[in-house]
């Protein structure tokens, strides 16, 4: 395989293409790479989304146990002073 791709480079070289050539297979490389890094991107978030959604979920759905007051919190107290001076 390496042999193919010097006789191709010295083909080039000798009709004076292969500048052309390194820009054509520079351009498909980078392409090849921006493609693969852009799905590798798309997957990564998409995971974190659905693994953040299932954990959504799981708290939804989590047992609730119920309480005698039908499940309200109490109303926490107002700051009232901790003695009454009016008399």
């Amino acid at each position: 395989m390496g042999w193919l791709i010097l006789i191709l480079v010295l083909l080039a070289a000798a009709f004076g293409v292969l500048v052309a050539v390194v820009k054509a297979v520079a351009f498909i490389v980078l392409t090849i790479l921006l493609t693969i890094a852009a799905l590798v991107a798309i997957v990564w978030y998409s995971f974190k989304a659905q693994i953040r959604r299932w954990e959504r979920d799981g708290i939804r759905d989590r047992a609730h146990v119920g309480t005698w007051s039908g499940g309200s919190r109490p109303v926490p107290p107002r700051d009232l002073p901790s003695h009454d001076d009016r008399y």
